[in-house]
């Protein structure tokens, strides 16, 4: 007993003395998560505005629309893990991370341009290819700059900064992605001075409340998609080449490790038997794929089902709750744990999705109340399994040796992908074959379809995020373990030098 509790004690020494030498700057914090503008505000047309703008603008099926987003995501499945292990083994004297964000931006760029300003008269293979470059633009992207995270501090609750500074850009290009549609929905009806513009969103905001939006019945909402997309298009190819450079040139890549890499098979063996990774993995799979299947259809619930005509304003203030929570998660996460506070936003956001449920049309308080409860939650469900998975692979690094958080989050990000797709396609396949029509709303849909919208949208989340709370209940690195865990890997690289 008396030397588990000396062991005890030498691992929170080791983890203190590491997180007093490896706090990190704000200018590396910053410039690090400014990446997530750009990310986010590709993200978040792709999951609301895409389905909408190709089914019901460009005439093509929502179901068809679901199984073109579903099969494109699969090429992840090869992309993904080849670039982790890539990212992991390069070696140039720019770093392993960094080339690959330079490569990624201009494929990245081409995508955006095509999949969101595209002709009239396009088809399903136009969707498919434009969608797929999408794809491996975002992958050269983003998963070399989640493994650079993961690497720029060793210690618990540093890394949680790092994520959490992640998020918080995340969240601020949410809030900028909310802002362009909303710009383009209030001066719809021809306003043209700054300050008619935001004298209606004002209107709006205040009207959210009190069931008299200003623009109620000035336009037709559903035909502001392209618009939407257009604006969002312009604004990812001004801010993406801004946010590379700034990741580039302010943060530095750490120092190569006696042993970064292991062998092939060597690796895939100790990923099986991480125990942590694969509970993580699983928890990735049923809550994504949950979100998924809400988002999918968000955006016809909260027009036709609510009958709210400002989308772009009801996400504003959503993101502006999540970012604005950011402070309250990190600091439930070192209070009781990483995975008790994601736990915590799992039962919310379940009763929130429970509560809209017998919300009817008009009810704009009660909807709006809710979305900002749900938006409050969503910083702590974006960043909570990152900074998790950033633990995990400390149990790989003690047991291999090696460093290779790129493979890591090159399987997390296709699980994720893989979750999205079929969250997706299964969502918008099951309310368009069941008779939801995106043009023309619930007049044109059969009663059966617009159940099944109101069914996926307030039940879906609900049940998937309850399987996964079975995960979360009992995860097993917690503060103390990892702590032991460092001290562990610290050891070993102690006798290394």
């Amino acid at each position: 007993m008396a030397d588990a509790q000396q062991s005890t004690q030498q691992a929170q020494s080791t983890q203190q003395a590491t997180s007093q030498d490896a706090v990190l700057s704000k200018t590396t914090l910053f410039a690090h998560g400014s990446i997530g503008v750009p990310l986010a505000v590709m993200g978040y047309p792709l999951a609301i505005w895409i389905p909408a703008h190709y089914a019901g603008g460009l005439g093509l099926s929502l179901a068809m629309v679901g199984t073109i987003l579903m099969l494109a995501r699969f090429t992840d499945v090869l992309t993904d893990p080849l670039m982790g292990e890539i990212s992991d083994r390069w070696r140039t004297r720019f770093g392993r991370r960094k080339p690959w964000l330079l490569l990624g931006m201009p494929i990245m760029m081409l995508g955006v341009y095509k999949l969101f300003m595209p002709p009239p008269d396009v088809g399903v293979g136009y969707l498919l290819v434009y969608l797929t470059l999408f794809f491996l633009g975002s992958t050269m992207i983003a998963l070399p700059h989640r493994a650079w995270g993961a690497e720029l501090s060793p210690d618990y609750h540093q890394r949680s900064r790092v994520t959490a500074s992640r998020e918080f850009f995340v969240l601020a290009g949410l809030i900028l992605a909310a802002l362009v549609p909303m710009l383009v929905e209030v001066t719809a009806d021809g306003s043209g001075s700054v300050a008619q513009v935001f004298s209606i969103i004002w209107q709006d905001a205040v009207g959210a409340f009190t069931g008299d939006l200003a623009n109620k019945v000035v336009v037709n909402r559903s035909t502001l998609t392209g618009p939407v997309l257009a604006g969002l298009a312009w604004t990812i190819l001004l801010v993406l080449p801004v946010c590379v450079f700034l990741v580039l040139a302010f943060v530095k890549e750490p120092p190569p490790a006696a042993k970064d890499s292991v062998p092939l098979r060597e690796g895939l063996r100790h990923l099986w038997k991480n125990g942590p990774m694969r509970r993580v993995l699983i928890i990735a799979l049923l809550v994504v794929f949950g979100e998924a299947f809400r988002n999918a259809v968000s955006l016809f619930f909260i027009r036709d089902i609510i009958g709210i005509p400002t989308i772009g304003a009801a996400y504003f203030f959503y993101f502006v709750a999540g970012i604005g929570a950011i402070p309250f998660w990190l600091w439930l996460g070192r209070k009781i744990g990483k995975h008790r506070a994601f736990m915590c936003t799992l039962l919310v956001i379940s009763a929130v999705s429970f509560a809209n449920l017998f919300l009817s049309y008009g009810d704009y308080l009660a909807f709006f109340l809710l979305f900002i409860v749900k938006g409050f939650c969503f910083g702590g469900l974006q960043f909570l399994p990152v900074a998790m998975l950033a633990d995990v692979v400390d149990v790989d690094t003690a047991r291999s040796g090696g460093r290779r958080a790129g493979t890591y989050f090159a399987i997390l990000g296709l699980t994720e992908k893989l979750a999205v797709a079929l969250g997706t396609g299964f969502s918008l396949n099951l309310v368009g074959l069941l008779g939801f029509d995106p043009s023309g709303g619930i007049a044109a849909s059969t009663e059966i379809g617009v159940l099944s919208l109101r069914l996926v949208y307030c039940c879906g989340p609900i049940v998937f995020f309850g399987a996964a709370m079975f995960f979360v209940w009992s995860y097993p690195l917690t503060p103390a373990r990892h702590a032991r865990l460092r001290a562990r890997i610290d050891r070993r690289s102690a006798r290394q030098q």
